[in-house]
């Protein structure tokens, strides 16, 4: 008999009426069998609840209550979590159909796998996100909707900093790396995000966030880290300027032909 591991599946949402029924109904309809479900919900106001109420008997955890921020609703879905294998689907996101099976397929002896996103802008592919966990020791280069982690790494070296309020998932992939873990790349989409769903209002801070985490995990190299925060912002600033001043094409030119993470989908 085929071993199928126990595969739990949490999404944190607060006041996601407009699109967590797609990022549930991508959970529960993957080709994967053996899913355990989890949805924390930090207290909407809106629909949300509602709407989760509708699957009640295909989720197997659901809280809701007012959290003290992204990771702490992270923290509450990994604690009540019992599969060996656990991925993180936020609700403006949603997975490939076959996510689960692919990852469950390939993670093998690795600690944690990961592969290609795929952002949507207007409702049309503008192109796919892919991830390198080579280059983490510089900036968050593995895209977190595809991560998926064996439990006994959050067991061994703990689950999100809670302090980190851009920054938390690199906090914790680069944790894990310093301390060994195995990463599994897939060269295959499994999850979507919706351009919108990106948050600009903090980059600086997700910026100043990955330059203490990476001083944190990497003290040798504080002033490599300074140089490359300085690259870092520049990295961000330049696109956003091109893109006011309607030259985006450039951006999409980079993307496609020098880019060693991001990618035109085509």
């Amino acid at each position: 008999m085929v071993h199928q591991p126990l595969v739990s599946i949490i999404t944190i949402v607060y006041n996601g009426e407009k699109y967590i029924e797609g990022t549930i109904q991508s959970v529960l309809n993957q080709t994967y069998p053996n899913i355990e479900y989890i949805v924390i919900d930090g207290g909407s106001t809106d629909n949300t609840i509602d709407i989760i109420d509708k699957y009640h008997n295909q989720i197997a955890f659901f809280l809701s209550e007012k959290d003290n921020g992204i990771s702490d609703a992270f923290n509450k879905g990994i604690r009540n979590a019992n599969g060996e294998i656990i991925g993180i689907i936020n609700a403006d996101d949603w997975y490939e159909s076959d996510a689960v099976a692919t990852v469950v397929e390939q993670i093998d002896d690795y600690d944690i796998s990961y592969g290609d996103l795929r952002l949507l802008k207007n409702g049309k592919t503008d192109f796919v996100l892919k991830g390198d966990h080579n280059y983490l020791k510089r900036e968050m280069t593995i895209n977190h909707p595809t991560v998926f982690v064996k439990k006994k790494c959050y067991d061994r070296l703990g689950l999100f900093d809670e302090q980190y309020k851009c920054a938390m998932d690199y906090d914790l992939v680069l944790r894990f790396l310093v301390n060994n873990c195995r990463f599994k790349y897939i060269s295959k989409v499994i999850a979507n995000m919706r351009m919108e769903g990106f948050s600009n209002a903090q980059w600086l801070l997700g910026c100043k966030e990955t330059l203490a985490i990476k001083n944190k995990y990497i003290p040798t190299k504080k002033i490599e880290n300074m140089l490359y925060f300085y690259k870092h912002i520049f990295a961000i600033a330049l696109p956003r300027f091109l893109q006011k001043m309607r030259m985006g094409f450039v951006v999409k030119g980079y993307r496609a032909h020098i880019s060693k993470i991001k990618k035109l989908y085509e």
